[in-house]
């Protein structure tokens, strides 16, 4: 994680940029690999339930990655494209997780057990936000074990319609639990 970008993070947007961040009832950011694929997806996603709900001034959502290499890019073009097949947005650019990410944010998702074991190796003591993996949420994965979104950006185009499937029901399951009432 790159611990020196502490001084330099400013924190994102909300979805709208018109809400009062003291209103603002969850900080989310979503992390994987290089912040091209899997979390750029689960943060467009989010960003298009929370809208359709009608309840985006309450959310800050982001992304990132826990590796650096793909700084400054866009997402993937094919993540991008089953997205926009959906309806969805997919946008931004790629960074990578700072020190600063671990107090400024309520809840950070990781996309695979790998990310999470990275997150939670680089988090300092006094960390506030809560790490955990985002299919936790998906209830087609409690008690199932498989918590993963798998890696899209090896394999063929269906890998990223599957990373839509598993991201929406686990992103329903979040919007679920942290709405307010």
């Amino acid at each position: 994680m790159a611990r020196s970008q502490r001084d330099s993070y400013e924190p994102p947007s909300p979805v709208h940029g018109g809400a009062d961040l003291q209103s603002v009832v969850m900080r989310i950011l979503f992390v994987c690999l290089g912040n091209i694929c899997r979390s750029p997806t689960a943060e467009g996603v989010m960003r298009h339930l929370v809208e359709e709900a009608g309840v985006a001034d309450d959310f800050v959502l982001d992304s990132a990655g826990t590796g650096g290499w793909h700084t400054g890019d866009p997402p993937d073009p094919r993540s991008r494209e089953a997205a926009r097949r959906r309806g969805i947005v997919v946008a931004g650019a790629a960074r990578q997780v700072t020190h600063g990410d671990f107090y400024e944010f309520d809840l950070i998702l990781a996309m695979d057990r790998a990310n999470l074991r990275d997150l939670r190796a680089a988090a300092p003591p006094d960390a506030t936000a809560e790490i955990k993996l985002l299919r936790e949420y998906d209830p087609n994965s409690v008690g199932g074990g498989d918590y993963d979104v798998p890696d899209p950006y090896y394999g063929g185009p269906d890998g990223f319609d599957d990373v839509l499937e598993l991201v929406d029901a686990a992103c329903r399951g979040v919007l679920a639990d942290v709405s307010p009432a």
